[in-house]
């Protein structure tokens, strides 16, 4: 998370989260620190990033001598500076050099959370800035973040990165003036690499190293992550943002169709669904268990969504096994009409496959498949053709190549368009969108489904619930969203984000969860008064998507959170964010109360979500951070709201008077105001 602190603070590069000054990363610029930035350090050379990064490191890396303060030796009372340590220490001055020292060491040492713990001082490393050039400072490693400051630019120059957000980390090794000098490269996964140089000894080059793998990997090294250990306080428990009971209730169920079921108390039914499910009231207990062995990793179709009129519904599952050889079961067959019959004003069923028809077909020889129209007669099959995860982890991977470090900005619609992760934002809206319009407007029951039920699944439900229910789109209401479709039904948040893990080529990362809240803000462009939160609100989530800090994104399945007492041993995202919701409010936000959304799912009114995919080039920041100018906003709306609600109450009360002083003459009744800002 970028942040920038007020005119006399300092310039910060990097992700934190602090009680006291909370940004996100592409809200405010890193200051002054951009605008030393020289023609040749914007205009580096292009080529692979390890060259680059070798070519710099040797060309900036100067003859200073780098101290390194071991783990078990520092503390936040740590102070004094080792003997002879870049001079402080003198003979004439004994005394000033040793207050001086310690000062330069204060204003050089990182902030800690409750709960977070320094692991290594490094002095002298330099931070090999691609806008800037290079940036001498002191490198701090707790279990939690890499920090790095320098005070001798003003104003500081800070970079505050959560270990969480690191991908990968290589030891680059570089010859320069004759010594060996160490140069480290960290690949984000916030669509950033950071690069590092020291000269030092080997043995504290290697602690460095070593305790930044350690710390930035911990469940590959058998450590806890660090939201285990994060003891900040909140006025607000977020863990109690979302009851399953209370939003069914909201929803208006149960009903005569449909019912709550304790089938999966114990996830004995299906581990990688919630403990509460809806499921149709005429179901037998013993019927759904057929259904469950049918369906890819028992993932029965449960409804997610009911329409308040039409009583049309939206319910998710993953694939049936048909394999094959057509292998059909009845009471999966029976399970899907009972679904199309609690639904009294359609005869029809619609199932949305989200994947390419090719894929489903290639899952079916493995043993998966779809649904046939001769076995579901009533059921009408459309497949949305979206690509796989593979293919979205490569495309992000492309759209990072060409917006960091550096932009070709002869060739920057070609380069966005070459990546298609615009395309497959367009296809997930547009998928969604049918599923809204057959539910509005056809009044017909869906069910969505892709292979396993819990990464396009939870896309296309989530979006879908998002333009037809404007409960999801005030703050609780998403944050609701959120904990439904996607943490209590099983998106594997651990194993697509990577959290603490060292395997960076694993093949089931994936940005699924990132194109969901791209797709939210695409909708926000869209309807700017529609959504109650801003897009710091959204990069927020994001942001502590990776970080760790927060329990809210950890694990994969509501059984594993259970288990790893995620609940009462961390803290909550939305405890966060609760706390302050001022920091996330949309000023030019108005209730569209039962208002549908229908977005434009077409690549002339989508764009590259520049303020989080760009936010670290300090070139496309806008001059003034647009977050401040929506608290300013945010302010004036609450002071003019108050003058309406002052003058109603003046109107009504002259009301009375004039109504009491005519006694019973006949009159004119005042017309209530009804104004909102």
């Amino acid at each position: 998370m970028e942040r920038a602190a007020a005119a006399a603070g300092p310039a910060v590069e990097g992700s934190g989260v602090s009680r006291r000054a909370v940004r996100a990363a592409g809200a405010a610029a890193a200051g002054a620190g951009s605008r030393q930035a020289s023609t040749e350090t914007l205009d580096s050379p292009t080529g692979s990033h390890v060259e680059w990064c070798k070519q710099l490191i040797a060309a900036t890396i100067s003859s200073q001598i780098s101290g390194s303060v071991p783990s078990e030796a520092v503390s936040r009372d740590y102070r004094e500076i080792q003997d002879g340590h870049n001079g402080y220490h003198s003979e004439a001055e004994p005394d000033q050099a040793l207050r001086d020292g310690n000062k330069l060491a204060q204003m050089e040492e990182a902030p800690l959370f409750p709960g977070e713990s320094i692991k290594v001082i490094a002095k002298d490393v330099m931070y090999i800035c691609p806008f800037m050039g290079a940036v001498s400072g002191t490198l701090t490693v707790t279990d939690f973040r890499m920090y790095i400051k320098s005070v001798e630019r003003d104003p500081p120059f800070v970079v505050d990165v959560p270990l969480g957000v690191i991908s990968r980390v290589e030891k680059i090794g570089v010859q320069s003036h004759g010594d060996n000098s160490c140069g480290i490269e960290i690949v984000c996964k916030d669509m950033r690499n950071l690069r590092l140089a020291y000269k030092q000894e080997e043995q504290n080059r290697l602690e460095i190293f070593e305790n930044l793998v350690t710390r930035a990997f911990p469940v590959s090294n058998g450590l806890p992550l660090f939201a285990f250990s994060y003891k900040e306080k909140f006025a607000v428990n977020g863990w109690k943002v979302y009851d399953p009971m209370a939003e069914y209730k909201r929803q208006g169920l149960p009903n005569e169709s449909w019912k709550i079921s304790k089938i999966n108390s114990t996830y004995e039914l299906c581990d990688t669904y919630p403990a509460v499910l809806v499921v149709p009231t005429s179901v037998k207990d013993d019927d759904l268990s057929k259904v469950a062995a049918f369906r890819a990793k028992g993932r029965v179709p449960v409804l997610s969504w009911i329409h308040p009129e039409s009583q049309a519904t939206i319910t998710r599952c993953s694939q049936p096994s048909v394999g094959p050889n057509d292998k059909r079961c009845k009471e999966d067959e029976k399970y899907l009409q009972t679904i199309m019959d609690a639904n009294a004003q359609s005869h029809k069923l619609i199932i949305f496959d989200a994947r390419q028809n090719s894929v489903a077909d290639t899952n079916k020889a493995k043993g998966g498949g779809y649904e046939s129209e001769s076995a579901y007669p009533n059921a009408e099959l459309v497949f949305l053709e979206i690509h796989n995860i593979h293919v979205m982890r490569e495309s992000l991977r492309k759209l990072k190549e060409i917006v960091y470090p550096t932009i070709d900005e002869s060739r920057w619609l070609s380069n966005v368009d070459s990546t298609h992760w615009l395309e497959y934002i367009r296809m997930l809206l547009a998928g969604a969108v049918r599923i809204v319009d057959k539910i509005e407007s056809g009044k017909t029951s869906v069910v969505v489904h892709c292979s396993d039920g819990w990464d396009r699944t939870a896309q296309l439900t989530a979006l879908a619930m998002l333009m037809l229910d404007s409960y999801y789109r005030t703050i609780k209401g998403f944050e609701v969203l959120i904990e439904k479709e996607w943490i209590s039904f099983g998106h594997r948040f651990a194993m697509r984000v990577g959290h603490g893990d060292d395997d960076h080529a694993d093949a089931d990362r994936s940005p699924i969860f990132l194109q969901f809240i791209d797709c939210v803000w695409q909708m926000t462009k869209q309807f700017p008064a529609a959504f109650e939160f801003n897009e710091l609100f959204l990069i927020t989530i994001l942001d502590h998507l990776y970080s760790c800090l927060f329990g809210t994104f950890l694990c994969n399945c509501e059984k594993e959170r259970l288990k790893e007492e995620v609940s009462t041993k961390t803290i909550s995202l939305w405890s966060y964010i609760n706390s302050q919701l001022d920091e996330f409010t949309n000023p030019f936000y108005v209730n569209y109360e039962n208002h549908v959304l229908y977005p434009v799912a077409s690549l002339n009114h989508l764009e590259l979500w520049v303020n989080y995919y760009v936010r670290w080039n300090p070139r496309m920041r806008p001059q003034v951070p647009i977050h401040q100018n929506l608290k300013e906003l945010l302010a004036i709306r609450t002071e003019l709201q108050k003058k309406v609600e002052d003058l109603q109450r003046e109107a009504a009360t002259r009301s009375i008077s004039s109504s009491s002083d005519r006694g019973s003459s006949p009159s004119h009744s005042a017309t209530p105001v009804h104004t909102s800002v």
